[in-house]
């Protein structure tokens, strides 16, 4: 889960271009992987945008679909789903990226080592938070305030300064998290009143869960600012980022093998699924694995597909939607708790997403251009 938001931070990060929004039609494509795993022919020119945003939307929604109904399940499962992804990832790359360890890293491997250390903290930690009472709507609502984070730092650490529109939209982002995270306090708090005692337990374990994504969003941010500094230096190199920062953690896993092997236990004794058009009969915890693992791929070579043939001011703008369409999902599919003041909230995150990114600004001369072509044809 947290690779996939990984791999949206990296992509766009390796692959931002300045101008307004809107995609180009020509050009290099880099996705023939990506349709070897999805088993489609690359599309014609003029498709490639649509083609993306269509496994940018698939890709990502699904997989939140996977992720909460293995959580539901097992809300402790965090650590198996984290290193399935990792694994993954990592053969993917070593074989397609690091042509099987034969090419040299255009960046050097020690400052891997340290932006490493922070994505495995950050993704184990983001994680570890379902297990502590916090419901999938409000993880998603909180990872969203990594704006926050990264302006916080960013004016700390890089000594930036902002115009009073970042500042406005940043203001909006903090209001819709403090406004569902406070609608969702109460939620657990009256969940939890069988007793009063049980009901503090409950309660205490659901704040260390808020005090772990707050910790995430700044180690995520402080991330985000190392990779500044060394693409700033080297160059930016997205597709081995991905790889270094999914296959270097790999031996991390060995400090959770017991938690891992538990639950990989628990995954077996599940109840037997067949596979629909294959006849494979599996334990069903195990399939959610497997689609989970192949969705979040699929997801993040669309965001890459999609810088390549996309400004970053598109990217920003389909990777917020897709956001908020997986969160409509998890809330209408699972049903989970949402009220009129979750609904403001989100309102007011997403705008302020959307302000901070300026899309307002390279929407109007992208609509500009199109009625000026309308009018020609």
């Amino acid at each position: 889960m947290n690779g996939r938001r990984a791999g949206e931070e990296l992509q766009q990060g390796g692959g931002k271009r300045d101008g307004a929004a809107g995609c180009r039609l020509g050009g290099a494509w880099t996705g023939g992987r990506l349709s070897a795993a999805v088993g489609a022919g690359p599309p014609p020119a003029i498709m490639r945008p649509a083609w993306a945003v269509g496994l940018v939307f698939s890709g990502c929604c699904s997989n939140v679909v996977f992720l909460e109904l293995l959580a539901r399940e097992f809300p402790g499962c965090g650590n198996i789903v984290t290193f399935a992804q990792f694994l993954f990832i990592a053969v993917e790359g070593f074989i397609f990226e690091a042509n099987f360890g034969r090419k040299q890293p255009a960046i050097p491997i020690r400052y891997y080592l340290i932006m490493v250390a922070m994505f495995f903290t950050v993704s184990v930690v983001n994680n570890y938070a379902l297990n502590l009472n916090i419901a999938m709507p409000l993880h998603m609502i909180f990872r969203s305030g990594s704006l926050i984070a990264s302006m916080v730092l960013g004016i700390i650490i890089l000594k930036k300064r902002y115009s009073v529109s970042k500042y406005t939209s940043i203001a909006l982002v903090s209001v819709g998290i403090f406004i569902c995270t406070l609608m969702s306090a109460k939620q657990v708090a009256s969940k939890s009143s069988l007793s009063e005692e049980d009901g503090l337990h409950v309660f205490m374990w659901w704040l260390l869960g808020i005090a772990a994504l707050t910790f995430a969003l700044l180690m995520s941010a402080r991330m985000g600012i190392f990779q500044e500094t060394i693409y700033k230096q080297f160059g930016k190199h997205s597709k081995e980022a991905l790889f270094y920062n999914h296959a270097l953690p790999l031996p991390g896993f060995l400090l959770l093998a017991p938690d891992i092997y538990a639950h990989a236990v628990l995954f077996s004794q599940s109840e037997p699924f067949q596979v629909p058009g294959i006849g494979l009969t599996l334990p069903i915890m195990w399939f959610y694995l497997v689609m989970n693992v192949i969705t979040q791929y699929v997801c993040i070579r669309g965001v890459f597909i999609l810088t390549t043939e996309c400004t970053s001011l598109t990217v920003t703008l389909v990777v917020t939607l897709r956001k908020f369409v997986s969160l409509i999902v998890s809330i209408l599919y699972f049903k989970n708790p949402f009220t009129a003041w979750h609904w403001l909230g989100t309102l007011f995150v997403f705008v302020g997403t959307l302000m901070y990114t300026e899309v307002w600004n390279g929407l109007g001369p992208l609509l500009a251009r199109q009625r000026k072509e309308a009018k020609k044809e």
